[in-house]
């Protein structure tokens, strides 16, 4: 059975934090958090790592990338512009960024043939995330739309710096999702509880204990064909609108509601840490310096 292949979400620039983020050394020897997000996932059992970037950094990225996993495992590259889209859609020549994270995935579909996990190149997810959704990808069917997600508990994805969205999930008994809806402006009040604005712009309390997801998905190639189909939905309805984004929770969604796929929520007890803003880098440098202390990862972390 083939080994699982990882997709790296890693054209995003991070207008908040201002700059190439996904280059930014947080590690001892430099590392990147994307970096040891390849090295779990190695660990986890992915024989292939395929980078989502734009054009326009492409070939700095790529160097580095080959310079640094070259010999670990196999890469890829795929390219997010505007204009890799289905023919009979026109562009506003107003709009300038991509199509969003559903757009970001369709886009590597040439290089992937196998059950694969989908991650932002700009979080850091734990070990046990990768060994989790790598054992789940490695015993699917790649011929099944058998879908999951890693879920993180509510409190252990929050920002000491500003507030966050995450994608707040609803299950069935089974752990089966039935449904994720966006929350906006999600933070720690003054009585320690975890609020958030719902997709009606409503301030509601989040349980710490609640899955939410952090966009790490795994999904089998049938993926792809749905994808297109529903892309081709969200330009005709919303497609002109300039800042319009076709999310993968968009697509998910609309599978289970249409029972074509099902999507299994797996658990997982790791803190999540990124750079959302500026002001975080310390501390992610900080909590990545106790990793490698602890002897949770070697430095340098790749051995050229």
């Amino acid at each position: 059975m083939s080994k699982p292949t990882l997709v790296v979400l890693a054209a995003g620039m991070g207008s908040r934090y201002g700059g190439l983020k996904q280059l930014d050394g947080v590690g001892p020897a430099g590392e990147t958090i994307m970096d040891y997000s390849v090295f779990d996932a190695i660990k986890g059992g992915f024989g292939k790592v395929v980078f989502v970037v734009r054009s326009y950094f492409r070939e700095e990225f790529e160097k580095r990338a080959r310079e640094r996993y070259g010999n670990s495992v196999e890469l890829g590259f795929a390219e997010q512009e505007l204009d890799k889209i289905p023919g009979w859609f026109s562009i506003d020549t107003q709009r300038e960024k991509p199509w969003g994270t559903g757009h970001a995935v369709l886009v590597a579909e040439d290089l992937v043939n196998t059950p694969f996990a989908v991650i932002n190149a700009d979080d850091y997810y734990g070990r046990n995330t990768f060994s989790v959704i790598g054992e789940y990808l490695s015993g699917t069917d790649p011929k099944e739309n058998s879908y999951a997600m890693v879920g993180f508990c509510a409190g252990n994805t929050l920002s000491e710096s500003g507030f966050v969205s995450r994608g707040v999930c609803t299950m069935d008994s089974k752990r089966f999702l039935t449904s994720v809806e966006e929350h906006h402006k999600i933070s720690k009040d003054a009585d320690g509880r975890i609020y958030g604005d719902n997709s009606k712009g409503e301030r509601v309390l989040i349980d710490p204990d609640r899955p939410v997801s952090m966009n790490v998905w795994g999904f089998t190639p049938g993926l792809f064909e749905e994808g297109r189909r529903l892309f081709d939905l969200f330009l005709k309805e919303r497609g002109h609108e300039l800042k319009s984004e076709f999310y993968i929770p968009y697509i998910v969604n609309k599978l289970i509601e249409e029972e074509v796929a099902t999507c299994k929520v797996l658990q997982t007890p790791d803190n999540w840490f990124g750079v959302t803003y500026k002001e975080d880098r310390p501390l992610v440098t900080s909590k990545i310096e106790e990793l490698c202390n602890e002897g949770i990862y070697p430095v340098p972390l790749f051995k050229k």
